[in-house]
């Protein structure tokens, strides 16, 4: 199993996805004159505007949910794994994926925002990548395909990732605890506590529904992201000798990485895109659930996430690592790997038995300065932000369910969905319960199959008309002219299959006949 996941994952992260996703953020950025630095002042405000309504969450909640989706262990271990693999240059690689992807997160969320329709069990809002390919483009079979695969990455692959990550975290500080047998496993004791835990929490808020999930994240989220990055600065400080020496080995080993230029690029972009999930499909489906004036103001809210997500709370993790030289680099030659045999350390700070996917490095770091508080602190850390990707993650199969239910009935959709939370569960505790690697490559599938599948639609989607960039038009033209209420009419801009704000629209026209008369 583990070289059919390893075969699938050469194919689909081949050197044609890590340049499609750089290429597509790049081609956004043009399109939009870089709104991700334009319209930054922007972003911020929007944070704190809108309130929450009976069908849709605030444009903060989005923000928060989204957020749990973006940081997660790809912030914490995967930042290591791509050091561990690709050497320091590969965190300048996640730094340009988040600036070029921030382009592309404001695309696919403001389409999100668009094509967005209510939900016919719950009538709240409901909207992602499905819904604006079946709408925008008009291929209801490309819409079909997508909701399947990501019903597949979210609720079966990527799962097990997170909680892999939080068992080996608690298992770092707590050990292992005695053997058990548990249905012919040999299963350690503490890590079933942790997973039961685990489970007990997911099924509270899971079976809440989406405003459930965003009252938790915008809490949980904000103050473990904040703690974390607290406490990563505290640890520059203390080390502040070593900044520009971090500094130089990140934009230096870019280009002439210790593990080769291929290896760089290669795991910067993939572990950058695995973190803040730009292009990859998922932020459009909590941007959809907001309540907003404008879609636009969405894509932005969701462009400043992916600031969040890498230059913050991946840097922070990126410079605890470096600075403390609690890392370890192995070469392998799928990596294009030249400098030393296959297999081999080129850079062995720690034990070489370490697992390089997982939080180990971080903790080690944190270790270093913070003593055993660091370790439990990675560990509560890993917990909140892994925890909170679950959630997100079975929101986004949720919603996928219900996009193939719609049409059938309350009662599909409602059996649907429950089979849904029944499968994120099943998963988190079959990831929880086996080998790092092996579930990390698994979820580098999911991540890829909906990259793929994203990016290569809202390129095709821009080709045959160009929603996107027309509503910022639109929404720059109303803030210029300093409106008090923002407005959106899709016929204006010859945009079909837009129902939602079709009403909308239609309803205040309405009240304006009525003030008049």
């Amino acid at each position: 199993m583990e070289s059919i996941v390893s075969g699938l994952n050469n194919i689909i992260w081949s050197s044609a996805l890590i340049y499609l996703c750089l290429g597509a953020g790049l081609f956004y950025s043009i399109q939009t004159r870089f709104v991700q630095v334009r319209l930054f002042g922007e972003m911020i405000k929007l944070l704190f505007t809108g309130k929450s309504s009976q069908d849709g969450i605030s444009s903060f909640q989005a923000l928060a949910v989204s957020l749990a989706g973006r940081v997660g262990m790809g912030n914490i271990a995967g930042v290591a794994a791509a050091i561990g693999f690709g050497g320091p240059g590969a965190v300048f690689w996640m730094w340009v994926v988040a600036f070029l992807g921030a382009s592309t997160a404001y695309v696919e969320s403001t389409l999100g925002q668009i094509y967005k329709e209510k939900d016919i069990r719950t009538g709240e809002f409901r909207g992602g990548p499905a819904y604006y390919f079946e709408k925008a483009l008009g291929q209801k079979w490309y819409g079909v395909l997508f909701a399947v695969a990501s019903i597949i990455a979210c609720g079966i692959f990527l799962p097990g990732v997170q909680a892999n990550g939080v068992i080996n975290a608690v298992s770092q500080v707590t050990g292992e605890g005695s053997s058990m047998n548990l249905m012919g496993m040999t299963v350690d004791s503490y890590r079933l506590m942790a997973l039961g835990v685990i489970l007990v929490i997911l099924g509270l808020i899971i079976f809440g529904g989406i405003k459930r999930i965003a009252r938790f994240t915008e809490y949980a989220v904000p103050f473990m992201a904040i703690g974390y990055i607290i406490l990563a600065l505290i640890i520059m400080f203390s080390n502040l000798s070593m900044v520009p020496e971090v500094f130089g080995s990140i934009i230096g080993d870019a280009f002439t990485a210790q593990a080769g230029f291929g290896a760089a690029i290669g795991w910067g972009v993939k572990r950058g895109v695995y973190s803040n999930e730009a292009g990859q499909g998922t932020g459009p489906h909590a941007a959809a659930a907001a309540e907003v004036e404008h879609p636009a103001q969405q894509g932005l809210v969701q462009a400043f996430s992916v600031y969040v997500d890498t230059l913050l709370v991946c840097s922070a993790t990126a410079f605890m690592i470096l600075s403390t030289n609690m890392y370890n680099i192995q070469c392998f030659a799928a990596n294009k790997c030249t400098t030393a045999p296959d297999g081999s350390f080129i850079v062995a700070n720690v034990d070489k038995t370490l697992e390089i996917n997982s939080p180990v490095f971080t903790q080690m770091a944190m270790e270093s300065v913070y003593g055993t508080f660091g370790d439990t602190f990675i560990a509560i850390a890993v917990f909140f932000f892994a925890f909170t990707t679950i959630l997100a993650y079975y929101y986004i199969a949720e919603v996928n369910v219900s996009y193939l239910t719609r049409l059938m009935g309350k009662q599909a959709n409602k059996t649907g969905v429950f089979l849904v939370k029944v499968m994120i569960m099943i998963m988190v505790a079959y990831g929880a319960l086996n080998s790092a690697g092996y579930i990390w490559g698994i979820g580098d599938i999911g991540v890829g199959l909906m990259a793929w599948l994203n990016i290569v639609g809202i390129i095709v989607i821009f080709f045959v008309a160009r929603p996107a960039l027309d509503i910022l038009k639109d929404y720059e033209a109303q803030r210029k002219a300093k409106v008090t209420h923002y407005t959106f009419d899709p016929a204006k801009f010859g945009i079909k299959n837009a129902d939602y704000w079709e009403e909308r629209h239609r309803l205040s026209q309405l009240d304006k006949r009525d003030d008049i008369r």
